[in-house]
């Protein structure tokens, strides 16, 4: 293992968004429904954006190898065709959780940092260089694992929700560890000077930044019920 991957990896180790206390109750068991529903309606508006920032890295390479293998992930997330694609299968989720298509379709009740932290992370990909844009998909090395807990834990604690609504988590695993190899391999050749390879882990922990503010977001929202979404309304009138 080189000494980038290894810097890399460290950064993942250390600052991936698993680590953040929601995820850690999620994990446990330990949310309510509203709280549930409240990070599913919210960590949709990063979902809808993955496509729009693929869309800028690929427009950036200037090789046709590259962009073939890049614009896929677009079409990972935005499907073949209508009823297709990891945006769809979140949709699904949000409706197996008790929230309406409408409610996550409507950008307006988005959370302030969550829709800070998605601007940010896509006007990133939008002006930063190839190199630092795909160092900073590379949180995608934890993605298979903690989808793999995600699934398990779902399983466990939230049996109110349907086993259809699993399905992005259970495509996840493969595409991320996938989608992860790509990404690490285009890291390792094109950073090659010491000033490149501290950009490509900068560009890293700043995308761990951008999940791990959107989670502060989403958990700190209860102490705030001006800032509460649908999901939490309605179950506090039930």
């Amino acid at each position: 293992m080189s000494t980038l991957e290894e810097r890399l990896r460290d950064v993942v180790g250390q600052r991936y968004h698993d680590r953040h206390p929601f995820n850690l109750r999620m994990h446990d068991g330990e949310l309510t429904p509203a709280e549930l529903r409240r990070w599913i309606r919210n960590r949709f508006h990063y979902q809808r954006c993955i496509p729009v920032k693929d869309a800028l890295i690929t427009a950036k390479f200037d090789s046709p190898a590259l962009r073939r293998m890049w614009v896929r992930r677009i079409q990972d997330h935005d499907g073949g065709a209508d009823g297709e694609g990891g945006i769809e299968r979140w949709l699904r989720l949000g409706e197996a959780a008790g929230l309406k298509r409408e409610q996550l379709l409507d950008a307006g009740g988005v959370l302030p940092g969550v829709r800070l932290a998605v601007d940010g992370y896509v006007n990133f990909c939008r002006l930063r260089s190839p190199l630092e844009a795909v160092a900073a998909s590379l949180t995608e090395l934890s993605a298979p694992d903690i989808m793999r807990t995600r699934i398990d834990a779902f399983e466990r604690h939230y049996p109110w929700i349907e086993a259809d609504g699993l399905a992005y988590f259970r495509t996840r695993v493969g595409q991320g560890s996938r989608d992860s190899k790509e990404a690490l391999h285009l890291v390792l050749e094109w950073a090659r000077t010491d000033e490149e390879q501290d950009r490509a882990v900068a560009a890293l922990a700043f995308k761990c930044d951008v999940l791990w503010s959107l989670l502060d977001a989403v958990d700190h929202a209860g102490d705030h019920p001006r800032d509460r979404a649908d999901g939490d309304e309605e179950e506090s009138a039930a």
